[in-house]
């Protein structure tokens, strides 16, 4: 098994984040977290399910995955590659018009968002292409021909930025104040281009800072009170909505 990242180039530094190369030669299930990025994913080798086991449904090869706000459980074939693009928190708007927010939760093909053929011309190179170099190469031209010249929207990067910057402890009434907008304006344009609303994607980042924590030697009830969880309770009913376990169990068995 592996799960190589890779920097892209310049010109799509400011819209993906990295791109992953993964690969497994066995079949296994897996749990996904929620996260903050919108991720394509193009199999060039095997096939994927997601959901549980009896009620699985087969993704295509090439599908987007939206912001989501619950765990997300896979299962792979035997001797699977795939390429995965994450994009930065705006970046899917400067390769499509449909708004990220309708893709929230979801799993959707492709095919519903590029050109069909450009699709299928993209996964029939990767599926001949045989070094990870290539692999990127063909996926950073494949991106690159479908980015636009539209302006990025100031204000939510900046929302974006201070949230990150609060680790997702922040109010969203103070964060209108902060960028003197209303908040009926500011969560349309938000959920829009970064794919949720600024509860929740707040929420998601105060998820993760907690879990980057979990790995360490502190107590939970200190890490319940630096990421200001009202109780321990309240911070293990979130915990458990995110990952389905709670997270004494989380810490013993991830």
């Amino acid at each position: 098994m592996r799960f190589d990242s890779f920097i892209p180039i310049d010109r799509l530094k400011p819209y993906i984040s990295h791109f992953v190369i993964s690969e497994k030669n066995h079949e296994s299930v897996y749990k996904v977290f929620p996260g903050t990025s919108l991720v394509i994913g193009i199999q060039y080798g095997g096939s994927l399910k997601t959901g549980k086991t009896g009620i699985e449904t087969n993704l295509s090869t090439a599908g987007i995955t939206g912001i989501a706000d619950e765990v997300k459980l896979f299962s792979n074939s035997a001797h699977i590659g795939t390429i995965l693009i994450y994009f930065t928190e705006l970046g899917l708007a400067h390769f499509t018009s449909c708004p990220a927010n309708e893709l929230f939760n979801l799993n959707v093909s492709l095919e519903n968002i590029f050109e069909k053929q450009k699709i299928l011309d993209i996964e029939d190179k990767l599926g001949s292409a045989t070094t990870d170099q290539e692999r990127i190469r063909l996926v950073e031209l494949f991106l690159l021909s479908q980015l636009k010249d539209s302006k990025t929207d100031k204000l939510i990067i900046e929302a974006v930025r201070l949230i990150y910057q609060a680790k997702g402890a922040i109010r969203i009434r103070a964060l209108n104040q902060r960028l003197m907008i209303s908040q009926s304006p500011f969560e349309k344009r938000f959920r829009k281009l970064v794919g949720t609303t600024p509860k929740k994607f707040a929420s998601i980042v105060r998820f993760n800072t907690v879990l980057s924590q979990l790995n360490g030697s502190r107590s939970l009830m200190d890490i319940c009170f630096e990421n200001n969880f009202f109780d321990q309770a309240h911070f293990s009913k979130d915990f458990k909505a995110y990952t389905g376990e709670s997270p004494e169990t989380f810490r013993r068995f991830y």
